[in-house]
């Protein structure tokens, strides 16, 4: 059973929350939070495994709250469901899981709800210690976290990165030099504006003319510069 908080000044917004959840056999409700400070109070009483969080509220916002709850040990996961888009980045850096943007869509609830109960509460709470477990991306569903162990390749072009998983591709939010400096032990750089994941390069291939990379899980075959060719041949037998 899934024990869900739900944080949210607007009773409506509540009440459409519950009724969405009420369908679910396996979640249950273990309280309703007017405001930030109530919210944090409800988590530390119910220990929910998920909060579902407005980001404007009285007394306490969201982001206040969720930088509270986050804390706790173990953590829950914080996924907001709000109508500001530009409240996105301070959310992720208090460290919530998912950005819903309101009306909040049954399917899209669901779905994060299934992401969040695949992330143990100690994987979220080593976040606190070590590098940061997910990248930040816009989709048509809103701001969403992308697990930085399913990405295979990451390019830039002009200001925006783009990263390319299994299962698709998504647009994010940080640079590719503040990617490559904080998971340089996940990232070998092969060009200017590319890095590739370091365990799923499978080998090297010419296309057109050019030294290319096969990687894992995708078609895309990213180019090598002639500068970092020879280290990228190095690092190879070690890969």
């Amino acid at each position: 059973m899934i024990k869900v908080l739900i944080a949210d000044d607007e009773s409506l917004a509540r009440i459409r929350l519950q009724r969405i959840l009420d369908k679910k056999d396996h979640v249950q409700i273990v309280g309703q939070a007017q405001n930030g400070a109530e919210a944090v109070q409800l988590a530390e009483r119910a220990l929910p495994d998920i909060v579902l969080m407005d980001v404007r509220m009285p007394e306490l916002d969201g982001i206040e709250a969720a930088q509270q709850i986050t804390r706790m040990v173990p953590p829950p996961v914080v996924i907001f469901c709000t109508a500001y888009e530009d409240f996105a980045l301070r959310a992720f850096d208090a460290r919530a899981f998912a950005y819903l943007l309101k009306p909040i869509k049954e399917e899209e609830l669901d779905a994060a709800l299934q992401r969040a109960t695949q992330a143990t509460r100690a994987q979220l709470g080593d976040q606190h210690h070590s590098h940061r477990r997910h990248l930040c991306c816009k989709t048509y569903r809103g701001y969403e976290l992308v697990p930085i162990e399913q990405v295979r390749l990451l390019q830039a072009d002009h200001k925006y990165v783009t990263a390319y998983t299994a299962q698709g591709e998504s647009v994010l939010s940080d640079t590719l030099k503040e990617i490559e400096q904080e998971f340089a032990h996940l990232f070998v750089r092969i060009h200017r504006g590319a890095l590739v994941a370091r365990d799923a390069i499978e080998g090297l291939a010419y296309n057109d003319g050019h030294l290319a990379v096969k990687v894992r899980d995708i078609a895309v075959r990213p180019i090598v510069s002639r500068r970092l060719e020879s280290k990228l041949r190095a690092l190879l037998p070690e890969l």
